[in-house]
């Protein structure tokens, strides 16, 4: 194409494209309580999903790269309007959540603490590199109601693991090898942020009996080490909201995709807003706005 050429775009398609450019960097319009800095203005969830339901539409809107566009306490606000939905099967890609106004620069040094062969080796990794460079998913054995962390960079577990990683299992997604790691237990429980109904636990404390647990670098997430406890719950089919603790306090939000789950099912979703639930809805069961 000549450089000096004049590219016309019609005016109907030139719109398309600042409508798409637009919702890329919008906010999702959703109802939240208000709030501000202090603990004591944080609402009732129960209220907030009396006065601000989540329709299907609500949800539709939310994807794993926009909602980062919110701050705590709205994400906290959208996850106790949601319900567990089914315990995930298959491979989900992974991603951390840094809120809005939340700095994804903690160094990790201050969160393994004195972990033996660890703070000294990340003290100057940020968390939010650190859990980007290893971490890209999580692999769910529903059946097993077990599952496996993808881990695509060892590099950075070699004070833990080694050169040795010839018995560590692997997997193949999308066409790129990734290891997986950190085996949990999964299984309905207490949510620790909101009771009034149950989440899809993930359990790292007794990962030291499961099969095929590696001791380095497995033990980091079980009780001899962070004591890493996360809870999901569904957004949409293929789309997950979870929380990570370490040692029952909270760490950071991260989100689970699998495409194929979300086009499979989508649709019917989206038309009846019905899903299965394999957890305890609660007494205050969830309320889901009228699909339009």
């Amino acid at each position: 194409m000549d450089p000096g050429s004049v590219i016309r775009v019609s005016q109907p398609a030139l719109l398309a494209i600042l409508i798409l450019l637009a919702g890329c960097e919008r906010k999702p319009d959703i109802g939240f309580l208000k709030y501000d800095e202090s603990h004591a203005s944080k609402p009732d969830f129960a209220e907030v999903e009396h006065r601000h339901p989540l329709s299907v539409a609500d949800l539709q809107k939310l994807t794993p790269d926009n909602i980062q566009r919110f701050d705590q306490e709205q994400i906290d606000q959208i996850y106790a309007r949601l319900s567990a939905g089914p315990i995930p099967d298959g491979a989900f890609d992974g991603d951390l959540l840094f809120p809005k106004g939340q700095s994804g620069d903690r160094r990790l040094a201050e969160i393994v603490g004195g972990l033996p062969g660890l703070a000294v080796e990340w003290k100057t990794i940020k968390l939010e590199q650190l859990g980007r460079a290893l971490w890209k998913g999580k692999v769910f054995y529903r059946d097993q109601r077990l599952l496996r962390n993808r881990i695509e960079d060892t590099r950075l577990l070699q004070p833990l693991v080694g050169s040795d990683l010839g018995d560590i299992p692997k997997a193949s997604v999308e066409g790129r090898d990734q290891w997986l790691l950190f085996p949990a237990r999964l299984y309905c429980g207490q949510s620790l942020l909101d009771s009034r109904r149950e989440s899809i636990i993930i359990d790292y404390a007794f990962t030291d009996t499961l099969p095929g647990y590696r001791e380095k670098p497995d033990f980091l997430a079980g009780r001899n080490g962070l004591q890493v406890r996360d809870e999901i719950r569904m957004v949409r089919p293929g789309f997950y909201l979870g929380r990570a603790y370490l040692g029952r306090v909270f760490l950071l939000d991260f989100t689970l995709y699998n495409k194929a789950i979300a086009e499979r099912d989508g649709a019917a979703f989206a038309k009846t807003g019905q899903v299965a639930e394999d957890c305890w809805p609660g007494t205050q069961q969830r309320v889901l706005a009228s699909v339009q």
